[in-house]
C-alpha cells in the first residue's frame, strides 16, 4: 500500500466515512476507492476535488503534511475543549499535552509497527 492509499483511508476514516460514502462523494464504486486505498490505482484530479469539498484533506492525502486550520474551520465541540484547556492551570494544561503527545506517539510507533509486520509477511 502506498502512501496516498494509506493517508486516503486515514482521511476516511477520520471522517467518519465508508468505502462506498466516499466513493460516491468522489464519483466513483466503493471498489475503486479500495484499489486507490491499496494502491493498486491512483485518484485524478476531479475526484481529489470532489472529495475535498467532502472534507478531505487533500493536501495531507498527496503530501502527507496537514493544513493548517483557521478558526473559523473547528466545529462547536473542538471550540468548547479548547476553551475548557485554556480555563485550566497551566500545569494541568501541559499533563494533558504531554497525554496526548504520548497517545499520538504510541499512535504511530503501532502503525509502524504495523506497516512492517505487512511488509515482512
Amino acid at each position: 500500500m502506498n502512501g496516498i492509499g494509506l493517508r486516503l483511508k486515514e482521511e476516511r476514516k477520520r471522517l467518519g466515512l465508508s468505502q462506498a460514502g466516499l466513493g460516491a462523494a468522489g464519483g466513483i464504486e466503493a471498489n475503486a476507492q479500495g484499489a486507490y486505498e491499496r494502491g493498486k490505482r491512483f485518484p485524478n484530479a476531479t475526484y481529489l476535488s470532489l472529495i475535498a469539498a467532502a472534507g478531505v484533506d487533500i493536501l495531507f492525502v498527496v503530501t502527507g503534511v496537514r493544513k493548517a486550520r483557521s478558526i473559523d474551520s473547528i466545529t462547536a465541540l473542538e471550540a468548547k475543549v479548547l476553551e475548557e484547556l485554556d480555563g485550566l492551570p497551566v500545569d494541568v494544561q501541559n499533563d494533558i499535552k504531554h497525554l496526548i503527545t504520548t497517545l499520538f506517539d504510541s499512535d504511530e510507533q503501532e502503525k509502524k509497527e504495523n506497516k512492517g509486520n505487512t511488509e515482512s509477511s
